[in-house]
């Protein structure tokens, strides 16, 4: 088998393609021979050095995969060999809130899914909805199963007839304009330029702000809502104050992620101002996961794609993806994986 390592920091040059012996399960474990992998924003930030929560020497990258069991350890009863399945970003959170219990991560403090066979946590799978492809299901485990958090995981949810404000068109962003319009909210979304602004009013945004010809952002957010402001936020970008002028009275805002080290502090007046939640976030739980599945499967919902490259160009899908250039999620296929006489 080959697998994808790299030293956090090493940029993307220090990618290296190895070949290893094939793995065996042990107790509790499942051998997943990976069929497509997915990158993300953490993804760029392991290379860079970056990335929040620890990285390990040495990883095996990328935490979202998706593939077909091959074989299992002892003990395992949750999955079977042949069943499509997709690993938790954060393996061990199987439900409820996070703590730091559940910190092990996917490409990260534990080895990921760039390769060709990834031993994982039997418990921690979950099956692949079955109208999707494996680049589609490569997709989920982290951007997916974010905006799904984002949008239910406060005990309240978005409902029906409320508005929802979505930054930008990145991974999470897309996946939640698209549960948000099939959970019947009105959706605005913000980006840069006309040929994005096109392509986010056909995944059916309702309204498009181009941030950069409408600086003021929030304020035109106000205006569509006649004064109200959107129901909640999904920001994706640490623009926290603008957010909250966004967002209505006792809003949400569900805080994802940031994009510079240099965002603007945030004035307590404007937390106060707003009466709003803000709610930080990573990913989801298993049970989420399983949660946003059968939504997907219930609304015949599919991921936006942008690119897949093969496994032996895996620099160049990190390439293309950090150029910016790309309109939904990057995706590296790998072959059927078929297994050597006498091997396992």
């Amino acid at each position: 088998m080959r697998s994808y390592h790299l030293d956090s920091g090493a940029g993307i040059d220090g990618l290296t393609l190895r070949e290893h012996p094939d793995p065996e399960p042990g107790p509790g474990q499942a051998l997943v021979a990976v069929r497509a992998v997915s990158l993300s924003f953490r993804d760029l930030m392991v290379l860079r050095g970056d990335y929040v929560l620890p990285v390990k020497p040495d990883v095996v990258p990328v935490a979202d995969g998706a593939g077909v069991v091959a074989a299992v350890g002892p003990g395992v009863t949750a999955v079977r060999v042949g069943d499509r399945v997709a690993g938790n970003v954060f393996p061990s959170w199987r439900d409820g809130p996070f703590d730091l219990r559940h910190l092990a991560q996917l490409g990260g403090s534990l080895d990921g899914t760039l390769t060709e066979l990834a031993l994982l946590d039997a418990d921690s799978l979950v099956p692949l909805p079955a109208h999707l492809s494996f680049a589609e299901a490569a997709t989920l485990p982290c951007a997916a199963v974010t905006a799904w958090n984002a949008l239910t995981g406060d005990g309240v949810g978005l409902r029906p007839g409320q508005t929802l404000l979505t930054l930008g068109s990145g991974g999470v962003s897309l996946f939640a304009l698209q549960l948000g319009r099939a959970l019947g909210a009105r959706v605005i979304a913000t980006t840069s330029g006309p040929a994005k602004a096109r392509r986010l009013v056909e995944l059916g945004a309702d309204e498009v702000i181009d941030y950069r010809t409408v600086p003021d952002w929030a304020g035109r957010v106000r205006e569509l809502t006649d004064g109200r402001g959107a129901d909640r936020v999904v920001d994706v970008a640490g623009l926290l104050e603008q957010s909250l002028r966004a967002v209505r009275v006792a809003g949400h805002v569900a805080c994802v992620g940031f994009v510079s080290d240099t965002a603007p502090p945030l004035d307590p007046r404007a937390l106060f101002g707003s009466g709003a939640t803000v709610r930080a976030l990573a990913v989801g739980s298993r049970a989420q996961f399983l949660e946003l599945n059968a939504f997907l499967e219930r609304h015949r919902l599919h991921p936006v794609l942008d690119r897949s490259f093969p496994f032996d160009r895996a620099a160049d899908a990190f390439r293309h993806y950090a150029s910016g250039a790309a309109f939904g999620k990057v995706t590296i296929g790998l072959p059927a994986w078929s297994r050597p006489h006498g091997a396992l």
